[in-house]
């Protein structure tokens, strides 16, 4: 595969190097603003279906297991996706890459809009998994080309609140507009929503300075003797980004069990309704904006760039707000609130730190696709195990009293708490090398 670096670039704009530097900046910022926006807009597309799920399950259209094996195809695909497309990331234009992925993306929503058949809705969203995994590598991989070494971490923090603008976008207005007007316009509003992402991208996301005619920001990516594939073969070797890998894996469990399951668990074990249960899901997606722009920013500046320490605390907070969650007492509000707010800040935080970070500053810059991608992989396979396994056990474990249906959460209150531990587990073992 040619090595991107090698490609043939714009001539050098003429102008005085303040000339440069002042385009650099509004070029930079422009790249930045529209892969947090547009990445968040992707997670709009992604995350549609969690919002109908109990619509959909009342109707009778499907049940909870067909909804599980239907949001794995999501999970499997993008994890396939995310570690190919991760590669690929290193060495394509990713303005077209990014814009391409978001619009077929809204497309598989749009088509879901309009249908109501089991294996068209697995089809579809196996489609749309595959297309998500083309955001995230773009994204990171325009942080390695247009940020220096000294902003990455900080930037990288801000970026990943993408996540959380998306999910808070999607818990709120998805869901409104679902309760007023049915499930079908939960997946048409999401249509709509990417499609405009799609063209911010396209407009204002840039493959490199030097597709601009700006100097490279980084000039070890180009004097560094080794390939781009030489650099992504050695990642691949490294037992710290596997290891990172795992660590992110049950982290994802934890974090998809509430995104994908919470709204169902809020409504089913606790009474909530639909607009109520997606609001306390809303909240997690909320506090993890803060989460997620203030790690790279607290591991830079307090920690002198280390991410184990952060990593760890948060980790714990990640088992205590599942722990409240999960075991706190029925029809008590304010914890269920306290519960999704430090589940977000911890959650908001490890997708930064677990879910690419420490593995990007592990790798080598030419290779931040390809740790990216290891990181992938193992995470959406592992959120993809999680959606069919919670499905059955949700299925499995209820019962019809007196006309009532009756559910038993036990057995996935330890599934899910579980995985947070393990988590925490793995992470630890990395801890001399970040």
């Amino acid at each position: 595969m040619q090595n991107y670096y090698k490609k043939s670039v714009p001539q050098p704009i003429q102008g005085t190097e303040k000339e440069q530097q002042k385009r650099y900046k509004y070029l930079k910022w422009q790249v930045f603003l529209s892969a947090t926006i547009g990445y968040g807009l992707y997670y709009v597309c992604r995350l549609s279906l969690n919002v109908v799920k109990k619509p959909i399950v009342d109707s009778g259209l499907l049940t909870e297991s067909q909804l599980g094996i239907i949001g794995s195809a999501l999970f499997f695909s993008y994890a396939v996706g995310k570690f190919t497309n991760g590669f690929l990331a290193d060495h394509s234009n990713i303005k077209r890459f990014m814009s391409t992925g978001l619009l077929i993306s809204a497309l598989a929503n749009l088509i879901m809009g309009f249908t109501g058949s089991f294996l068209f809705f697995a089809i579809c969203w196996g489609v749309n998994g595959w297309v998500q995994s083309m955001g995230a590598p773009s994204s990171v991989v325009s942080l390695s080309r247009w940020y220096k070494d000294k902003e990455r971490g900080s930037f990288y923090g801000f970026w990943s609140t993408s996540h959380n603008i998306g999910e808070a976008l999607t818990y709120i207005l998805t869901a409104v507009v679902a309760s007023y007007f049915g499930w079908q316009w939960g997946f048409r509003t999401a249509a709509l929503i990417g499609i405009l992402g799609a063209i911010l991208i396209f407009i204002f996301f840039h493959d490199s300075p030097e597709s601009k005619g700006l100097p490279q920001v980084n000039p070890d990516i180009i004097t560094k003797k080794t390939t781009t594939w030489q650099e992504q073969k050695l990642a691949l070797k490294n037992p710290y980004i596997w290891l990172l890998a795992l660590a992110s894996a049950f982290m994802y469990i934890s974090r998809y069990a509430v995104n994908s399951w919470g709204p169902y668990y809020f409504e089913a074990a606790k009474g909530y309704s639909l607009t109520q249960a997606n609001s306390l899901i809303a909240i997690s997606a909320v506090c993890g904006i803060f989460g997620t722009a203030s790690s790279g920013f607290i591991s830079d500046k307090f920690f002198n760039g280390h991410r184990n320490m952060p990593a760890f605390i948060y980790g714990l907070m990640n088992i205590g707000g599942l722990s409240l969650f999960l075991l706190g007492p029925k029809g008590v509000w304010w914890i269920d609130v306290l519960s999704m707010v430090i589940f977000g800040l911890a959650i908001g935080a490890l997708i930064c730190y677990l879910g690419g970070l420490m593995a990007v500053d592990i790798a080598s810059k030419k290779a931040s696709g390809a740790a990216l991608g290891m990181v992938g992989i193992m995470s959406y396979a592992a959120a993809g195990i999680q959606d069919i396994v919670s499905g059955y056990l949700i299925e499995g474990n209820k019962s019809v009293v007196n006309g009532e249906t009756v559910y038993d959460f036990s057995t996935i209150t330890f599934f899910w708490i579980g995985a947070a531990v393990l988590s925490v587990v793995f992470a630890l073992l990395t801890w001399k090398k970040t």
